[in-house]
């Protein structure tokens, strides 16, 4: 197996941090994993529960990842994470996954963000004034390269509980239409809190600057980057 691969089979006990609707834990699921979904959103929670009852073996548990309190320690096989690791609170994540996992057991975190290559669409410098506005402007510092994203494994091997951190970054191009593309900015938590004005102007110039393209697609560079560690140690703390 892929060293950047976390070792799990069917059967296994999974736990999900910040699980969401279940997006990243219904193919699991479908393989046959045990799983945990801890969510802190008591909505996300719920439509979670519904988009998995067809899977006995997964259960989500409405609290805060820091502070939950499972009936059991070390029961955990695999600690994972999409997209929703930054969220967590530096000072106390690597403990509390280590606390949970088995001796031996894995972490393993992703995340996905756009960025930007050279000759890229240019779609996205065009429609910047329009973010602008809305005070939600992407600073040129902060446009992501293609193949350098953050590599976070000194932070994981500094807390001392883990070892052989594995990292790979994967990158690649997406072609949207109107439509598509708007479905996907309202899962954005910035997005979502835009004044309902402010959305509504972005998404109407969306709408007509891709109806001016022959083809009246986007193309958006996506980077992910995938963290894999194994536990280093093997006696347990509450």
């Amino acid at each position: 197996m892929c060293p950047s691969t976390a070792e799990v089979r069917s059967g296994d006990r999974l736990l999900e941090v910040g699980c969401a609707t279940g997006k990243a834990t219904l193919p699991l699921a479908r393989r046959g994993f045990r799983i945990t979904g801890v969510e802190t959103g008591p909505q996300l929670a719920k439509v979670a529960r519904r988009n998995l009852a067809a899977y006995p073996d997964v259960e989500i548990v409405n609290a805060a990842f820091e502070t939950w309190k499972p009936s059991l320690l070390g029961m955990f096989d695999l600690v994972f994470a999409a997209t929703a690791w930054h969220w967590i609170d530096p000072a106390v994540r690597y403990q509390r996954a280590w606390v949970l996992l088995r001796p031996g057991g894995e972490l393993a975190f992703w995340s996905a963000a756009h960025v930007f290559a050279e000759g890229d669409d240019p779609f996205f410098e065009e429609i910047q004034e329009v973010y602008e506005e809305a005070g939600e402007g992407l600073p040129p510092a902060r446009r992501a390269r293609p193949g350098a994203l953050p590599d976070d494994r000194s932070e994981i091997e500094e807390s001392g509980l883990f070892r052989d951190v594995a990292f790979r970054q994967f990158d690649w191009e997406v072609d949207y239409d109107a439509q598509e593309y708007l479905r996907l900015l309202d899962t954005f938590s910035g997005h979502i809190a835009m004044q309902p004005c402010q959305r509504d102007r972005l998404h109407s110039e969306i709408r007509t600057r891709l109806a001016q393209r022959p083809d009246g697609l986007l193309r958006r560079g996506w980077g992910a980057v995938l963290h894999v560690a194994p536990s280093g140690l093997t006696c347990r703390r509450s």
